[in-house]
């Protein structure tokens, strides 16, 4: 972890940068946050594991699952320091089946980088996160990865952007050729040219200053087909795009783009740069009765993320805590909103994907983790003083539905703790019918019931398995007359089931029936989300 911020030492007007990095499967979102850590002096090599000798694999991605696979499917958090501003990054699952996880981590963080691959454009998954960040008017700086391979052209790149997701678009770096012809990258705001020692096709390993664009220093370097083809796409992407607007950016109406390597190292700094300058500092959050700005005195902070045995050895549960105002310091006493009770915080840590160091302090935009037992949920607000509950953490209906099959029914206990622990987590959904004794457990995709059973197996070492549901659909459901929902429930008892929170939830075989209660019950809410409690 770079050094300066732990232990106390920066100073209390450091500037944070709190953000998220979002992507499509496979755009190569881990390797440019290794590379973003590595630039931002986080860690000695990509993919080793800070202080544990020379153990290679990646470093946000910490679960087994996720290094067999290749994929991430969790959200891990790393703070570290670079140039006296205090970077706190949020690394999102890239698939799909993990939405949720990632809406929840997007509540956290002030700004996002949205990854693309240079040929294949704007996905369905990036499609998804990015509605989700206009949302909750997030800025996005977008990173077209991999123009050292062959790829699209950026014309079409960026008309895609500007009009699958209606944000006006303006290049900070320009590709010098592409693939077999790549010769690096053009800073358009420092006329420096990124290229290697080793001219076309190398990783990036020298900046070169020139007067602009039409410097004849730049003949003695670049063969002449792809220098004028270089200037003439650039004359037409200066004429055509708008300049750079901070405030535009800030308002989520305009995204920069920088074209780059994750791999070969290109525009990785200047990326870590941009977001240095231009990013936000902490926002105003969402709250009632009013919102909270970080300036305020009292410490207030939301639970975005649960994760249970980050180290299976010691079965540890860590709360992530997003801190919205405040200075916070370890050992003072914080109020949970939705118990009313107070808790000491006495060992606050500070992340860095597996590894943790106790926070002393920490202020406005930083992630700390709390261990605790199960006191403390996602959506939980703490506070210092005056009531305040952070809004805009909801529940999602699953799209799943399977019937929990125990092999050992002398564990049915054991697999209760697991499916509450799990679902406070956000892995799952759980769901206990008003008739029968099985759990229904509820998921967005076929890959978190894969990870369901495997943590069930590996860390609680309970036997389960997974049967098909009765039922295909589930509805909160919700009356302004008690006397109606009574009516309702007794009525629909065979299909009604409690969540974790013991709220009322209307299983439906299939969409007919779902439909037609919705027709013959107007006076019933049926909702696809819940705010969390």
């Amino acid at each position: 972890m770079a050094s300066g911020q732990r232990n106390g030492e920066t100073a209390v007007d450091a500037p944070r940068r709190t953000f998220a990095i979002i992507s499509h499967p496979d755009a190569g979102k881990t390797t440019l946050t290794e590379k973003l850590l590595l630039f931002g002096d986080a860690i000695r090599l990509a993919g080793q594991v800070r202080a544990r000798g020379e153990r290679r694999r990646t470093q946000s991605d910490w679960m087994e699952m996720e290094r067999s696979r290749g994929i991430s499917i969790t959200s891990s958090v790393m703070t570290f320091d670079h140039d006296g501003i205090v970077f706190n990054l949020l690394d999102t699952p890239g698939h799909e089946d993990f939405s949720e996880d990632t809406y929840r981590t997007l509540t956290a963080v002030d700004s996002a980088i949205m990854v693309i691959d240079a040929a294949k454009g704007i996905e369905a998954q990036t499609r998804k996160l990015f509605e989700v960040c206009r949302l909750r008017n997030i800025p996005i700086i977008t990173f077209v990865n991999k123009v050292d391979r062959e790829g699209r052209d950026p014309f079409e790149l960026l008309d895609e952007i500007e009009s699958g997701l209606a944000l006006d678009v303006t290049p900070l770096m320009w590709p010098m050729g592409m693939g077999g012809q790549f010769y690096g990258v053009y800073d358009l705001q420092t006329n420096q040219l990124l290229t290697s020692d080793r001219g076309r096709g190398g990783a990036f390993s020298q900046r070169i200053q020139f007067e602009g664009p039409d410097d004849p220093k730049l003949d003695e370097r670049i063969p002449e087909h792809i220098l004028s083809a270089f200037r003439e796409s650039l004359e037409l992407a200066l004429a055509g795009y708008p300049e750079f607007d901070p405030k535009a950016y800030r308002d989520g109406h305009m995204t920069p783009v920088i074209f780059g390597s994750a791999l070969y190292d290109y525009a990785v700094d200047e990326l870590l740069q941009a977001l240095a300058t231009h990013a936000p500092a902490p926002r105003p959050q969402p709250a009632e009765p009013t919102e909270v700005r970080p300036e305020e005195d009292r410490v207030t902070g939301f639970v975005f993320k649960v994760q249970a045995n980050m180290d299976p050895n010691h079965r540890d549960r860590i709360a992530f805590l997003r801190l919205c105002s405040g200075r916070f310091q370890r050992g003072m006493k914080l109020r949970q909103a939705r118990s009313g009770k107070t808790m000491a915080v006495h060992n606050p840590i500070f992340f860095f994907a597996q590894e943790r160091e106790l926070a002393e302090e920490a202020f406005p935009g930083d992630i700390i983790g709390i261990p605790n037992h199960g006191t403390l949920r996602v959506g939980d607000t703490l506070s210092e003083g005056a009531e305040v509950r952070f809004t805009g953490i909801p529940n999602f209906a699953p799209e799943i539905l399977r019937r929990v099959r125990l092999d050992d029914p002398m564990r049915a206990k054991q697999l209760r703790r697991a499916l509450e622990d799990l679902a406070e987590e956000g892995v799952t959904q759980v769901f206990r019918p008003l008739l029968g004794s099985e759990w229904i457990v509820g998921v967005v995709g076929q890959l978190q019931l894969e990870v369901l059973a495997s943590r069930i197996a590996a860390e609680y070492k309970i036997a389960a398995g997974f049967e098909t549901a009765p039922y295909e659909a589930a509805r909160w459901v919700t009356a302004e007359d008690p006397a109606e929902m009574k009516r309702f429930q007794e009525r629909h008892r065979a299909s009604m089931a409690e969540d974790r929170d013991s709220g009322p939830v209307f299983m439906a075989r299939n969409s007919w029936e779902l439909n037609r209660t919705i027709q013959d019950w107007p006076k019933i809410g049926f909702h696809k989300t819940r705010e969390r409690a």
